[in-house]
């Protein structure tokens, strides 16, 4: 979802960098890369550690990032080039659509929402709901679960290394879209395709 349907990881960086802030952290938007695609628990535990904030109840700061993304989010809604183009294709193709993210269900209710594009998924998992996130592949299989396809018939659209490692290691084929504010990692060649945009990808298998 977020870098993919929506240009949502630079929101993720001013909520995180203004509530880190308020922890005292100094870290910068730039060092938010190193989490990307991790689901914002882990997100928070890891800088917790690094910079030692001492912070005991996490899930509050967690709960605080969200509000100030539901905020953002609602003001900043567009979908990225190609993505409804995209949608509405695989739509008539009749292909099932799934929605896999590290990011809570409040915020998949608030994106689809938004931009107006609810009624496209057949089914949406947040992996706020298993045990581990990814690079963890529980969330693409719960998603090929509900969707009742076998994880080898899926393909995956993912932005982050994080999410490619994901979707490997549930036996899908990987798309990888890079998201365009982040430094590109030379390991996302690990996807088994790669694309400027969704419009590129759109045009790729409306012509094929």
């Amino acid at each position: 979802m977020d870098g993919v349907l929506i240009d949502s990881e630079p929101l993720w960086k001013i909520a995180m960098e203004e509530v880190f802030g308020s922890l005292g952290s100094k870290l910068l938007k730039k060092d938010f890369e190193k989490t990307v695609g991790l689901r914002i628990d882990e997100v928070i535990h890891f800088w917790n550690k690094h910079e030692n904030w001492g912070v005991v109840d996490e899930n509050q700061i967690a709960e605080k990032i969200i509000s100030k993304m539901e905020i953002l989010i609602s003001q900043n809604a567009n979908a990225l080039d190609g993505v409804c183009e995209t949608l509405d294709f695989l739509k008539q193709q009749k292909v099932k659509i799934g929605l896999a993210t590290s990011s809570s269900s409040r915020l998949i209710d608030i994106v689809l929402r938004e931009l107006k594009i609810q009624h496209y998924f057949h089914v949406t998992c947040s992996a706020e709901t298993e045990n581990y996130g990814k690079p963890h592949p529980a969330v693409y299989l719960k998603v090929a679960e509900k969707l009742e396809v076998n994880p080898s018939k899926c393909l995956v659209i993912e932005d982050s290394f994080n999410g490619v490692i994901a979707g490997l290691a549930a036996r899908m084929k990987v798309v990888c879209i890079p998201e365009k504010t982040h430094i590109i990692n030379s390991k996302l060649k690990l996807a088994d395709f790669s694309f400027d945009s969704m419009s590129d990808f759109y045009l790729k298998i409306k012509n094929n």
